[in-house]
């Protein structure tokens, strides 16, 4: 198995996207979301590939005047889950916050996904708030923040 290639998604990619999406129920992002996103100057995607194959992807959103960035979604195909691709993603988008001038990366999580919870806050994200019926589906949410830092 190959390290993963991580780079900025075009929209070639979007069908494979729409594919990785449909593996997972609710909340998912529709094509004209990709589109959007993809065309937007305040919004990066970036995926990872393995062995050929789209693996994962981030959405990271930037606000006009704003030291915090977003994580708008970081989603791993089933099959290649616990191979670190989720902790390269969210490595990859905190430098990308970080070049951007960015001082905070935020995110939201659904609560009843100990995984992810579990990667981000091994990463060092902090719950800074409760969202109950936030999601689509009526799930409940956590808001979770890091601060980051300026490498050397």
């Amino acid at each position: 198995m190959s390290d993963p290639a991580l780079r900025d998604a075009t929209p070639a990619d979007l069908p494979a996207l729409l594919a990785l999406e449909a593996q997972f129920p609710g909340d998912r992002m529709s094509a004209r979301q990709y589109r959007r996103h993809l065309a937007s100057p305040r919004a990066r995607i970036r995926v990872a590939e393995r062995d050929g194959t789209l693996a994962g992807a981030s959405v990271l959103l930037f606000r006009a005047g704003s030291a915090t960035a977003r994580l708008y979604s970081l989603i791993v195909a089933p099959t290649r889950r616990g191979q670190g691709l989720g902790r390269q993603l969210l490595e990859d988008a905190e430098s990308l916050a970080r070049a951007h001038g960015c001082t905070r990366l935020r995110l939201e999580v659904r609560a009843d996904n100990p995984a992810a919870l579990a990667l981000y806050e091994r990463a060092g994200y902090l719950r800074i708030a409760r969202l109950p019926g936030y999601y689509d589906d009526g799930g409940d949410g956590w808001r979770l923040e890091k601060p980051l830092r300026r490498h050397p």
